[in-house]
């Protein structure tokens, strides 16, 4: 949690409590040190000129309530992750193409643009000096629509699906169950009753797509969060194996903050290096991302994910010889 972030939780803890918060209330729900309590006390009093007291008697920091109007911090104050989602979504709004929902979210829209714009803000400058980028995004085209309408229908649809990996087309009925947005891609998940079971299909590979009338097999929650969310990545089904990677020292300081997985371990090696430990089902997307990392990383285990990053690299190496 940054300054800021300190900033905006107290004066949300001392707006919300109708008595005073004590110093090590204060601590545990700021997650801090007491002197950096102490600094964020005095940068919301002396900075922002928040009327901030201290009561002997009750032992706890309150807002006077004698001094006028309810306090509020200038202007619109978003942590991190509220302005990321309010910026994910308007440059998501920003760049869908005209479909059913076009009506329907012209007022959100356009709300967005104004919480943004606020002129406490700073207007336009925010935005403008914010970047959220893309990469690799594959279009998608009118299926969406189609998609969406068959999901939300609750139909089952006729597609007719790219297989880039064997490079050819096959007819599926499937039963749609989830839109995903990942990796700045869209994925449908669904029942598919040719292969009877429950599958992953890239948007843009659904080269052809009509709603039936026959009602699309319904899935529990649990079942699909199990099947689709367990293992690492977009690739579904369940979690066999675990991978274990050592990174560099130096590759280490960026590592250990991320979170490949929810279910993921990690600790640093007395020699600065870091272990952790991922699981997997579908090699491939994590095999990729292992790749990225180049020399800075080793697999550990299992074994027979170790040869294949192996043999990749090997095959690589010989393309530059």
């Amino acid at each position: 949690m940054d300054r800021f972030d300190r900033i905006f939780l107290l004066n949300n803890i001392l707006q919300g409590s109708r008595r005073p918060v004590s110093h090590k209330q204060l601590q545990e729900r700021l997650e801090c040190s007491r002197a950096t309590v102490t600094r964020t006390i005095e940068d919301l009093r002396d900075y922002l000129n928040a009327p901030i007291e201290y009561s002997r008697k009750a032992n706890g920091y309150f807002y006077n309530p004698s001094a006028g109007e309810m306090f509020e911090l200038p202007g619109l104050w978003f942590n991190a992750s509220e302005l990321q989602a309010l910026l994910g979504m308007q440059q998501l709004l920003a760049t869908a193409q005209p479909g059913l929902l076009e009506q329907t979210l012209e007022p959100l829209r356009k709300r967005l643009d104004e919480i943004l714009g606020h002129q406490h803000a700073g207007g336009d400058e925010l935005v403008s000096r914010i970047r959220i980028l893309s990469m690799a995004a594959r279009p998608v085209g009118e299926q969406f629509q189609v998609v969406a309408s068959g999901l939300a229908g609750r139909r089952r649809l006729q597609i007719r699906y790219y297989n880039r990996a064997a490079d050819d087309d096959s007819q599926r009925e499937v039963s749609p169950q989830r839109l995903t947005h990942y990796r700045d891609n869209w994925y449908l998940d669904a029942w598919c009753h040719l292969r009877k079971g429950l599958r992953t299909f890239a948007l843009d590979a659904i080269k052809e797509v009509a709603v039936l009338e026959n009602k699309a097999r319904e899935i529990g929650e649990a079942k699909l969060d199990d099947h689709f969310a367990s293992a690492y990545g977009i690739f579904s089904g369940k979690a066999v194996e675990t991978a274990v990677l050592r990174f560099t020292p130096e590759r280490a300081r960026w590592v250990a903050g991320e979170e490949w997985h929810p279910q993921q371990q990690g600790r640093f090696c007395e020699d600065g290096s870091y272990e952790l430990a991922v699981p997997y089902g579908d090699p491939r997307e994590l095999i990729m991302d292992i790749l990225k990392y180049g020399a800075d990383v080793e697999v550990l285990e299992p074994k027979a994910l170790r040869q294949q990053v192996s043999q990749c690299l090997q095959a690589a190496a010989e393309r530059y010889r």
